[in-house]
């Protein structure tokens, strides 16, 4: 056990060293001006990005990376908006309508995701299962992927999934099933009706859910204050 935690560290540290010594860079086509971005919507109208809280009424939103309150103990997005590409934030919006019919909803803890966030993330975290490696880039940074959960409609309570979002540990896995049989049945409702619209999972955390249809999309490294002004 302790070599592993000492191999873990070693990682860490060399991965930090080489992020600081280099920059963080990925090699996944990217878009880095608005310039750029606009003229990739131009040729493409599915690369429009879209506000997720002006598209689907009551859409709720809590974004942990907006105060120290995450796994980072920092806060690393100034002034977020819920952004998603055309065709995941109007499957999203069909989600939301039919969860609605049910008496539940979505809460979204995150969707579009600066890249430098990501750098940053990549640094704490060197692993590939729990944090997207910059090089291939995330697909929080193409805009078409979203973290969520459940919550009941009248209490605004979130169903029970087991654990918090971003919990790192094997409880948290889609295959993970000792757990009791309300909890199972939550995360299949939640993966049933994400994947029936279109998303697929990763398979360690139950949360996140990516656009199935991802191909083609650029790595947006822009903040949010540089793009809040051609949302849809």
């Amino acid at each position: 056990m302790r070599i592993y935690f000492i191999l873990f560290l070693l990682i860490y540290f060399l991965n930090t060293f080489c992020s600081h010594a280099q920059g963080c860079k990925t090699d996944s086509p990217t878009v880095s001006t608005i310039t750029a971005l606009k003229e990739t919507i131009r040729k493409d109208a599915s690369k429009n990005l879209v506000d997720l809280k002006k598209l689907i009424p009551g859409l709720l939103i809590e974004m942990p990376y907006a105060t120290p309150n995450n796994f980072t103990k920092a806060t690393l997005y100034k002034n977020p908006i819920a952004i998603l590409r055309t065709e995941p934030a109007y499957a999203l919006k069909q989600v939301q309508e039919e969860l609605s019919r049910k008496g539940l909803a979505i809460k979204l803890f995150d969707a579009f995701r600066p890249f430098s966030v990501t750098c940053r993330m990549w640094r704490l975290v060197p692993d590939r299962r729990y944090a997207a490696n910059p090089r291939n880039g995330s697909n929080h940074n193409r805009g078409v992927a979203v973290d969520l959960t459940i919550i009941n409609l009248k209490t605004r309570k979130e169903l029970d999934m087991g654990t918090p979002f971003d919990n790192f540990t094997d409880t948290a896995h889609h295959d993970f099933y000792n757990l009791p049989p309300e909890v199972i049945a939550n995360r299949r409702l939640l993966k049933t009706v994400m994947i029936k619209y279109g998303f697929n999972i990763v398979p360690t955390e139950w949360w996140h859910y990516q656009w199935l249809h991802r191909a083609g999309y650029e790595i947006i490294d822009l903040d949010f204050a540089d793009i809040r002004s051609i949302l849809q």
